[in-house]
């Protein structure tokens, strides 16, 4: 036998055994591929759906549907039951006798799949069958979420809330206690607390009733005494005791009951606890817990010597503990979406599971990689440590929604490698859904999950085909994975965060790309030093370290990419504004297909896009006119509160205030090409001027920073110093008759007086107020003073330099208290007011714009025209957005 007909022989005889095999993959190579098995999706998507609807439908409701569920069920697997046996109608019938004549064997070559045939269509035997196990799967799940609904309605607990009762309670701390982020609420930032889920498991009554019960609540630790002028920190001194409570500890509280808020969510009540003392424990956590608790102190205690961002973002990396993750960088990762890294997700435990076991896809032969083979274990028993491994992740990074499906569809995964049985991905997270929804209804309503679960179903479905269209045009294949499973997952998950977040980030997929060779060193190391902790802390350290690099990395990006001109725009939220966007990444889809055979109008298209992110000041100054050339002074448009910068050379500008949001204050300074901060100028220490600080510091050269001498609100004033001390820029006070220079700017500090402020207003009463005079044009910055300082400004020596400026920044946001004799005074010919879109004060007030009209100026405000340039000197000025005779204004829209 020739070789050519000895290979055309094994060809036959392998096809033969394929067709014969009687499985739809064959039983050849255990990596063949062959249709996606699909069945588990129907019964999983019904028991989703059931649980979202029937979590607070009234009890006849729930009742109804269920029995219908079952009923219908029951109907299909009597027909189905009836078909097999060939009792059921005659063309319908099963024939069991074979046909006469000799056996058929099976053709040379690959089976044929039909078009059509029992398993498909409704009025099939197993079509039936899928719709009952759907049926089935629903009415299971929504009496779940009934009896899990009915919690929240159930004891003594949701009658008291109502009445807004003072009880004694013991709670069973059912998670991590968390702390609240600080607001800013226009002059202040909501000093943070302490929220804390619990069960109650025993309420008392004023009137000594005690009753044994069990329901859900949600803790909030208030009230703590605020700390003496000068101290070192504003933190309550019990606010650690009550952070360091581990799940499963058993509290007594004497607490004022409150109904939740009506998406409230998985609480039957609120507990208002105050925090002035230490909570009073009356059953020690688990063990189980106490070791997730050390392993997780002894990753931030492995952290404390790190920089700062790797000393935040580190444990949030490892464990989702983002105690330490600041506001302005929680707010970057959130505007480039990036959020998932802080949401301990499956990728960590893949990563983990990936290194004991290897590629899952051959995990199951000889050349199977990873750690278990070189140790030597066993499949088996290299499945069991796995297992084990998944559910000690589960227990020290906490049940999330992220974390249960991936443990879910971790543990299915282990067990088919341990049966030696293989399953596709999709079934496996088909199933995943299925447990998970079953255990807890309440994820079926819960963002996190769904988001999970898009995305997860996005990397199976999704990427493998776009990266295979990517390799067919040329781009290498790790490239073409990364970008694959980036675009995927952002293309499934934007429609839903677009009705959360109501903005679309523009940066996600590049942000992601270049964090995701960053992920695995600092999740691994990470990990690494959680362990090695309660063992070497000095190992722990030195792992730590090694991890630090990685985490500095994604910091850096999640920042860069946020402070972008042009990081996301705003889109319509609410379901609307998902459909629509769902929409609109389909058309971009179909488009995109198009545009991968078309090399150089794809190029256009992506360096299109990347002039839109980036923005380059020289680019829009010749399109969009921003910034103006020779500007002197511009307003950014943060929000609700105050932002300037004044013109202090090329690159630089000396920035007055920072507004409330680190990141919007960047992107301003950003847009107008200021790298150089001669000084930061801060009026008075109210949230809404200094929360944005950490956004003028970062990346630019500031020689100091000044600021009043009331030091009020104290936690602010000693955020101020704490962030001045982190960079190293000294802190002075500004005081009244100082007169400074810089690059053309000429300005002098008029208020506050070295002696007490003569006014009950407190932090607005001391704002310092500048008169500023650059290139002929005189500014008068009035920070946010209130009518009895204006007046006393009025009769200081400085009064006299007030006659007509050119341009007034309108106080205090433009409130209604403005002193009519200071706006008569100073007779602006411009009047600027800072405030945010649809603010909840009123800013501006109708009285004060009509006033400042009435003296003769042009009011620009920035939540209509965003943020204000003002051009000119004294020999052209005019007022307007349009050019004017002497005076000149561009504004950039909100």
């Amino acid at each position: 036998m020739t070789s050519g007909s000895g290979s055309r022989a094994g060809a036959t005889a392998r096809a033969e055994v394929h067709a014969s095999s009687g499985h739809r993959l064959g039983a050849s190579h255990p990596r063949q591929e062959g249709p996606v098995d699909l069945r588990l999706v129907p019964p999983a998507l019904a028991a989703w759906a059931a649980a979202a609807l029937l979590l607070d439908a009234p009890p006849r409701w729930a009742v109804a549907t269920v029995a219908i569920c079952v009923a219908s069920a029951g109907v299909l697997l009597v027909m189905w039951t009836a078909q097999g046996r060939g009792v059921g109608p005659p063309g319908m019938r099963r024939s069991r006798r074979p046909l006469p004549g000799p056996p058929m064997r099976p053709l040379p070559g690959p089976p044929v799949r039909p078009l059509s045939g029992p398993a498909s269509g409704p009025g099939r035997p197993w079509g039936r069958l899928s719709v009952a196990a759907a049926l089935l799967c629903a009415a299971a799940s929504g009496g779940s979420a009934a009896l899990h609904g009915a919690d929240l309605h159930r004891g003594p607990v949701p009658g008291l809330a109502r009445a807004y009762a003072e009880v004694e309670a013991e709670l069973v701390v059912t998670a991590d206690p968390r702390r609240t982020r600080p607001r800013v609420a226009s002059a202040h930032a909501m000093p943070p607390g302490v929220l804390l889920n619990a069960d109650v498991v025993r309420v008392t009554k004023a009137d000594g009733t005690a009753t044994e019960t069990r329901a859900p609540v949600l803790v909030i630790v208030r009230g703590t005494t605020p700390p003496e002028p000068g101290a070192r920190s504003a933190r309550p001194r019990s606010e650690d005791s009550w952070l360091a409570l581990l799940p499963s500890t058993r509290l007594r509280v004497d607490a004022r009951l409150a109904p939740p808020l009506p998406e409230g969510g998985k609480v039957a009540a609120v507990l208002r606890i105050s925090g002035e003392r230490a909570p009073h424990v009356v059953g020690a956590p688990s063990g189980a817990q106490r070791l997730a608790g050390q392993l997780r102190g002894g990753l931030r205690e492995a952290t404390d010597g790190l920089p700062a961002d790797a000393r935040a973002l580190l444990p949030g990396l490892v464990v989702g503990d983002t105690s330490r993750v600041p506001v302005e960088l929680e707010q970057a990762f959130r505007a480039t979406d990036l959020t998932h890294l802080l949401a301990v997700s499956g990728t960590n435990l893949s990563i983990l599971l990936i290194l004991l076991i290897g590629p899952p896809g051959i995990a199951h032969r000889v050349e199977r990689r990873g750690v278990a083979p070189r140790l030597g274990i066993p499949l088996r028993a290299t499945a069991l440590l796995g297992g084990l491994l998944t559910l000690g992740f589960v227990i020290v990074c906490r049940p999330d929604p992220s974390v249960l499906r991936a443990a879910a569809c971790g543990l299915i995964a282990l067990l088919a490698i341990a049966t030696g049985r293989r399953r596709s991905l999709i079934p496996m997270l088909a199933a995943a859904v299925l447990l998970l929804v079953l255990y807890d209804p309440w994820l079926a309503r819960s963002h996190g999950f769904l988001l999970s679960v898009l995305a997860t179903g996005a990397l199976l479905t999704l990427a493998p085909r776009w990266s295979a269209a990517l390799r067919g045009r040329g781009m290498a294949p790790r490239l073409a994975d990364a970008l694959a499973a980036a675009a995927a997952a952002q293309a499934v998950c934007a429609p839903v965060v677009a009705v959360l977040a109501a903005r679309v980030s523009l940066v996600a997929v590049p942000c992601n790309l270049l964090v995701e060779f960053a992920v695995a060193p600092a999740t691994v190391l990470g990990f690494a030093a959680l362990a090695a902790a309660p063992v070497a802390m000095p190992a722990a350290k030195v792992l730590a370290w090694g991890a630090s690099w990685p985490a500095e990395w994604i910091a850096e990006i999640a920042r860069t990419g946020a402070a972008l001109p042009g990081s996301g725009v705003d889109w319509p939220g609410g379901w609307r504004g998902g459909l629509l966007l769902a929409l609109v990444t389909v058309v971009l889809v179909l488009a995109g297909g198009r545009l991968v055979r078309r090399p150089w109008l794809a190029t256009a298209c992506v360096l299109l896009l990347l002039l839109t992110i980036v923005q380059p000041p020289p680019l829009v100054r010749v399109i969009a006119g921003w910034p103006p050339p020779g500007w002197r002074m511009v307003m950014c448009d943060v929000g609700q509160g105050d932002a300037t910068v004044l013109a202090a050379g090329d690159g630089a500008g000396v920035v007055v205030d920072a507004g409330p949001d680190p990141v919007a204050v960047d992107r301003c300074l950003r847009s107008l090409g200021v790298t150089r901060v001669p000084l930061v100028l801060l009026t008075h220490f109210h949230a809404d001027h200094v929360a944005g600080l950490p956004g003028v510091l970062r990346g630019r050269q500031v020689g100091g920073i000044q600021t009043t001498g009331f030091q009020e609100p104290p936690e602010q004033a000693e955020f101020v110093r704490e962030q001045a001390a982190a960079e190293r820029v000294p802190v002075t006070r500004a005081v009244a008759g100082e007169r400074r220079r810089a690059a053309g700017l000429d300005w002098q500090v008029l208020w506050p007086p070295v002696g007490p402020v003569p006014s009950p207003e407190g932090p607005n009463d001391a704002s310092v107020t500048l008169l500023v005079r650059v290139a002929g044009l005189s500014l008068l910055l009035l920070g946010d003073l209130e009518p009895p300082a204006q007046r006393a400004l009025l009769r200081t020596p400085a009064a006299a330099a007030l006659a007509s400026v050119d341009v007034l920044k309108v106080a205090h946001h433009g409130s209604a208290h403005q002193d009519p004799e200071l706006l008569r005074r100073t007779a602006p010919r411009l009047a600027l007011i800072s405030c945010g879109a649809e603010n909840s004060y009123g800013h501006p007030a109708p009285v004060t714009v009509a006033a400042l009209r009435a003296e003769g100026a042009q009011v620009l405000r920035t939540d209509v025209d965003g943020s204000i340039a003002v051009v000119g000197s004294a020999a052209r000025s005019g007022a307007g957005r349009e050019a004017a005779p002497r005076l000149g204004t561009v504004t950039r829209p909100p």
